[in-house]
């Protein structure tokens, strides 16, 4: 019997790897892709060709308003949209609300098109839709040699249209969400990412012990981003837990000397987000999230982080520590808020 050349070898076991790289299956963020696609120009007006698509809803919710994937299920925050570098994504903004909204984006490629402003004319109407197109890019070299960044990082989105040129009675009212784009090779987490909007004195538009209380069990990794709106400064604070001072809140080796931090002061219009493996170090139970400005602590700008067991159950001094969080915070009042 022959012997199959080496050479022959190789270029089997390549196609090989070709067709079992066609038929694994999909990220849920979709094919990355670069330009646009399939190398066709973009269309008139947009800065890519999509190669995803996606339709929100702005709509009331509760005394406020927010983004939501259907009719009927808006939220605050709204849906968090996550990219991978390479794609370009069209969002269709249905507005089932009585004022003029938008959706504009923090970190994304856009035309004035896409602006979302009312000095770009590209609002969305009472009971209209426009679509939006939006494109995240990977770091370049530019003719000069120095580097492009690219689009990684955790951003947001939110209404430039309602009440003023820059939508402040939008943001206020809750027409705002998380927007991540991720670089192949970033790690994903073991669960949706937590999102945390210090908006004025509140979180997402609730004080404690309203405030979300966010769950993982010990060991799991967990993703938080960190959004500022309103007019005031905040730091957030995570106890018993650490991330670095990164685009991902990882380091990239031992030897990586990036500052490691558990406190981050928060402007208007910032965002910033980070990985931490719940427990680590620490176990299981309930750590709280907070503004370190105190009069906005004290006032409810708080949360609870709560890490289970391995096995998914609330320790009894989870439970205890969550108890008197609430009993802390029960009663408060927020008049003109």
């Amino acid at each position: 019997m022959s012997r199959i050349p080496n050479r022959v070898k190789i270029v089997l076991a390549a196609l090989a790897i070709a067709v079992l790289g066609a038929l694994s299956p999909i990220s849920p963020l979709g094919p990355a892709q670069s330009g646009g696609s399939e190398g066709q120009p973009p269309p008139a007006g947009q800065v890519c060709r999509p190669t995803r698509t996606m339709t929100l809803y702005a709509e009331v919710v509760g005394d406020g308003f927010g983004y939501g994937r259907t009719p009927s299920t808006a939220s605050i925050p709204g849906p968090t949209i996550e990219m991978r570098e390479g794609q370009c994504l069209a969002i269709t903004l249905v507005n089932h609300l009585a004022d003029d909204v938008s959706i504009h984006t923090h970190g994304l490629d856009y035309t004035v098109e896409s602006d979302g402003t009312p000095l770009s004319e590209s609002c969305t109407p009472p009971g209209g839709r426009r679509t939006y197109v939006f494109g995240a890019h990977a770091p370049t070299q530019r003719d000069d040699r120095t580097t492009a960044p690219g689009s990684a990082g955790y951003w947001h989105y939110h209404d430039h249209c309602m009440g003023t040129d820059h939508g402040t009675t939008g943001v206020n009212s809750g027409l705002f969400g998380a927007l991540i784009v991720r670089r192949p090779g970033d790690p994903l987490p073991d669960r949706p990412p937590f999102v945390v909007v210090m908006v004025q004195d509140s979180i997402n538009l609730k004080y404690a012990p309203n405030t979300p209380v966010f769950e993982a069990n010990v060991g799991e990794r967990v993703e938080f981003v960190v959004i500022g709106h309103g007019d005031l400064f905040h730091t957030f604070h995570l106890h018993a837990h650490r991330w670095a001072d990164t685009r991902t809140g990882l380091l990239a080796t031992i030897q990586d000397s990036s500052p490691v931090i558990d406190d981050k002061t928060l402007g208007p219009g910032d965002s910033f987000g980070f990985q931490v493996i719940a427990g680590e170090r620490v176990g299981p139970g309930a750590w709280m999230y907070h503004c370190h400005v105190q009069e906005h602590s004290d006032g409810g700008m708080s949360g609870i982080f709560m890490v289970r067991d391995a096995g998914g159950r609330v320790t009894a001094a989870g439970e205890a520590t969550l108890a008197a969080w609430r009993a802390a915070h029960a009663g408060m009042t927020h008049e003109g808020h």
